[in-house]
């Protein structure tokens, strides 16, 4: 007991140096912002924070708007965001020098001078990659990761880190060592997760350009809840070299390394920078696929598929009508639409996805906590995990009348033999073929899906892990998806909200309930897919139904 307590005190020890650490950046940010207003007084700032990406990296480029200018504009506007809402970990000091050197060097790259920010479990050398573990802390990365390699080449300035839930896992944004993150839009509500520090402080605009990652909707939660553009690209269409991730090694759901903007040709002036031979050299396990602007700029009117519903989470009155509104937006363009019928969607989630992340039992992920001070809310994910085989089993038959997904998350966290696995990841092969297939036959360019929404409430997501169906679907499929706002809540969308029941009427379903209410005036937004490797494509669609 006395050796416990004694540990439990360092590890308190090192949760408050890093809260000191946090906060000295703060500080530090608030400082270098002060002093350049002190030695710029006319330096229009607001002027600065309004311009769009794709402008604003063209008057960089061009010299009619100096790198100092633009970065220390985002430097005051980023403390404001994280004072607000607690979306910054680290501010990156190295920044200033890298600032400093951009002056003096010729005007090259896509991004010259462009402050970005970048998602704590994205390696930048000499800093902590945390994952909101304590363990990880004063663990600093050797080198920047491959994504940041080419950034920094690309002439962007990487300037603060920002935060994320305890192992990733979750589409909150809460760890022990720095705390909540609140969405900028509604301060009760979740910003999203697992890169909901990004999500904060886009969407606050004290960010223009942040890099996040996704293994179940962890770019489209936060782009979705904070009201802001993002797309999960194919799975390895960027690199994931120095990423860490919340379960190593697995194979069967397809984790992705994307970009967060306030519009969709900000993302498409990223993927253009980032698609660059800098990433084949870096990292050669990347295909060497650069950004196909004909594909992108095309103007041939589009066959879509779409559909409303996935039949396993019902969706909010807000989420049909983004929908149907924006399908009819599309339909006066001059495209076509045709229903899309997605079948066996809880099959998907519990077999493929659950079983597919936790073949092992879930013994893996619940090794990360080991000697952590908390378990982040997953107390009855660890009990399944530990316990034994034949007990499980007993469970899940018990639970399948009265709670089917219950009983089905029960039996999909069983430990796997190696031939299971491979069994496994064969059957989500053939479905992808199956999919690809019912999606040739209709002829489809590209699929308007919809996308969890409004924000939920701080705390909720950790009751409401089946509400991901809308997005892990993609991430199994490896798929790249994007997210568009498209609406916000009206009265009318609230009040339909009273007869919200579900598909299952059970516990989750009466949670996720109670999680949407309240969000009048809070965004909404539509998921825009497109096949493997169709990147330029899916943001060809995101642009119109954008423009739209």
């Amino acid at each position: 007991l006395l050796l416990r307590w004694r540990r439990r005190r360092a590890l308190w020890r090192k949760v408050a140096e890093a809260q000191e650490r946090q906060e000295r950046s703060l500080v530090r940010m608030e400082a270098a912002a002060r002093r350049f207003r002190e030695q710029h007084p006319s330096v229009n700032m607001v002027s600065i924070l309004s311009l769009p990406l794709p402008e604003l990296s063209k008057k960089l480029r061009d010299g009619s708007l100096p790198p100092d200018h633009v970065f220390y504009a985002y430097v005051g506007k980023a403390l404001q965001i994280a004072t607000e809402t607690n979306c910054i970990t680290e501010f990156l000091q190295e920044s200033e020098t890298q600032l400093r050197k951009a002056k003096l060097m010729e005007k090259q790259g896509l991004l010259y001078g462009v402050p970005v920010s970048i998602k704590d479990s994205i390696d930048c050398q000499g800093h902590d990659s945390t994952l909101g573990f304590i363990k990880n802390l004063n663990k600093p990365a050797a080198e920047d990761s491959v994504v940041v390699q080419v950034l920094k080449r690309q002439g962007a300035i990487p300037f603060v880190k920002t935060n994320v839930p305890q192992s990733l896992i979750s589409y909150d944004c809460k760890n022990l060592i720095f705390g909540q993150t609140r969405n900028p839009l509604l301060y009760t509500r979740t910003p999203g997760g697992s890169s909901g520090g990004e999500g904060a402080l886009i969407g606050g605009g004290g960010s223009i350009l942040g890099i996040g990652t996704d293994v179940g909707g962890s770019l489209r939660f936060p782009a979705a809840f904070c009201g802001i553009c993002t797309i999960k690209p194919t799975g390895n269409r960027l690199s994931k070299r120095g990423i860490m991730a919340g379960v190593v090694g697995q194979k069967a759901v397809a984790a992705a390394v994307g970009p967060l903007a306030k519009d969709v040709e900000s993302l498409a002036l990223c993927l253009r920078a980032l698609l660059s031979e800098d990433m084949f050299s870096l990292d050669s396990t990347v295909p060497p696929l650069p950004f196909n602007e004909e594909v992108y700029s095309s103007t041939k009117p589009l066959r879509i598929g779409y559909y409303e519903t996935d039949f396993f989470t019902m969706p909010s009155p807000a989420m049909r009508r983004a929908v149907r509104e924006t399908k009819q937006l599309l339909e006066e363009a001059g495209h076509t639409l045709v229903p899309f019928e997605l079948t066996n969607v809880d099959y998907v989630i519990f077999n493929y996805c659950v079983r597919g992340m936790f073949a092992d039992g879930g013994s893996c992920f619940v090794k990360k906590f080991k000697g952590e001070v908390e378990k982040g809310g997953m107390g009855l994910f660890f009990w399944l995990a530990k316990a034994p085989h034949w007990l499980k089993t007993l469970l899940s038959w018990i639970a399948k009348p009265f709670v089917p997904r219950f009983s089905s998350i029960i039996r999909s966290m069983k430990e796997n033999t190696v031939d299971e696995v491979w069994s496994l990841h064969h059957e989500i092969e053939d479905f992808c073929h199956q999919f690809i297939a019912q999606w040739k036959k209709l002829n489809l360019d590209v699929m308007l899906c919809p996308m969890l929404g409004p924000a939920l409430g701080i705390g909720y997501p950790a009751k409401l892990s089946v509400a991901v169906s809308y997005t892990m679907l993609y991430n199994a499929l490896d798929f790249p998806a994007g997210v568009v706002p498209v609406t916000l809540v009206t009265d009318e969308d609230e009040e339909e909200l009273k007869g919200y029941k579900g598909y299952y009427q059970d516990w989750w379903d009466r949670t996720l309930a109670k999680a949407f209410r309240g969000g009048v005036g809070m965004p909404v937004a539509v998921q825009c897919v497109a096949l493997p490797w169709q990147e330029e494509l899916c943001l060809r669609f995101m642009k119109e139904v954008e423009t739209l």
